[in-house]
């Protein structure tokens, strides 16, 4: 049950990056739009069923733990919906860290 929980997750945050994979090149006010219309449903969605499967699923378990901390980073997640010039992830910054990290270690 819950790699296929895992698996359903993976899916709808895969639909989200599909939406900005559409919306990369664009403007920072037709990337709103477009998250307005199709990421927006699917971030809620995903909210909504993240709460509902918790109660499903051991509390001890890996997943339950992973799900508690998406839940609890949804909020400081959603800005993203409002404002184009933000990322739904940090991954351009971590890959701009990656040389120093580099360099540091040789």
């Amino acid at each position: 049950m819950d790699s296929a929980i895992a698996g359903e997750a993976i899916k709808r945050i895969a639909q989200l990056y599909g939406v900005e994979k559409q919306g990369r090149g664009q403007s920072p006010i037709a990337r709103v739009v477009l998250r307005q219309a199709n990421a927006k449903p699917i971030f809620d969605d995903l909210e909504k069923w993240l709460h509902l499967q918790l109660p499903k699923i051991s509390g001890k378990s890996s997943l339950a733990k992973a799900i508690r901390y998406a839940l609890g980073r949804m909020s400081k997640t959603r800005p993203y919906l409002d404002h184009g010039f933000l990322e739904l992830d940090n991954n351009t910054a971590e890959r701009a860290m990656k040389p120093v990290a580099i360099g540091r270690k040789n």
